[in-house]
């Protein structure tokens, strides 16, 4: 019997990353996903911030070269990767010049504002993942997509990727954080989001591409939803609850492995009987 495979995406990893708690449960999830008998893989965005000496990143050729067309402009998609030696694992970073080129996360370090980009780094971050993971061969059956910062991934799954034999099984997952920001992303974030088979309807709920609305957009595309932090916000709590999707509450460190992972086949085993 072959082993489940799960993707996870995240917008922020530790020891990449300052620590917070999306980059320590996606430094800690992977790596215990994996010790517990599954194939992972994990993808981050290569802020300007992480120092690819120190970290030991280098470009993976083989999987580099494509170009994405955002608002009709061409990007270079490159990717890099690094190995987490204690976990045995490795992490793939997406990167681009135009869009990860400074030492910037998510945010200004003086007015402490979204950075005016975050709308097509965004965008360029989703497509370039699902781009990647279709080069690497690999097929995943469980894509576990973790932050507003990778909202699109479920959408794009299932309106543009639904039917490629990479990823026509795949199941989406989909973490909620209680991390919201102030304002939205650029108001043209769904028109420059639209690709082949995507059409402005679909993307509707996040015609205001603030926090709530982009977590809708993943909550309307994707499989299941887990509480990635103990309070979520309400309104979000209620559409999760509205939309009859299978929900898993918030785990602490202690359970989170086992609650997970347990999901995760709960997920498979769905949509196996579904199958038949």
């Amino acid at each position: 019997m072959k082993k489940a495979r799960v993707l996870f995406v995240s917008q922020e990893m530790m020891p990449y990353l300052e620590s917070s708690e999306i980059s320590e449960i996606t430094r800690k999830l992977p790596q215990g996903i994996q010790e517990a008998g599954k194939e992972i893989r994990t993808f981050i965005p290569k802020y300007g911030t992480i120092n690819e000496r120190r970290n030991q990143l280098h470009e993976v050729i083989r999987l580099s070269g494509l170009n994405l067309i955002i608002d009709d402009t061409d990007h270079p998609l490159v990717i890099k990767v690094a190995s987490i030696q204690a976990a045995k694992m490795q992490v793939y970073f997406i990167d681009n010049e135009d869009y990860f080129s400074k030492k910037l996360v998510l945010k200004e370090k003086a007015s402490n504002k979204l950075l005016a980009n975050n709308d097509e780094r965004s965008i360029f971050f989703c497509r370039g993942v699902l781009e990647t993971v279709k080069k690497l061969g690999w097929s995943p059956d469980i894509i576990h997509v973790h932050g507003w910062f990778s909202a699109l991934i479920p959408v794009y799954l299932k309106k543009v990727f639904a039917e490629d034999p990479i990823y026509n099984q795949t199941k989406i997952v989909y973490s909620i954080y209680n991390n919201a920001f102030e304002g939205s992303l650029d108001s043209r974030y769904t028109e420059k989001a639209l690709i082949e088979d995507i059409q402005l309807e679909d993307l509707a709920v996040a015609k205001d591409p603030n926090f709530i609305n982009l977590n809708k957009l993943a909550i309307d595309y994707s499989d299941a939803i887990i509480s990635g932090s103990e309070e979520i916000d309400a309104e979000l709590k209620s559409y999760v609850e509205a939309s009859g999707k299978p929900f898993l509450s918030y785990k602490n460190e202690e359970e989170m492995i086992g609650g997970f992972n347990s999901f995760y086949d709960e997920v498979l085993e769905e949509n196996s009987i579904l199958a038949e």
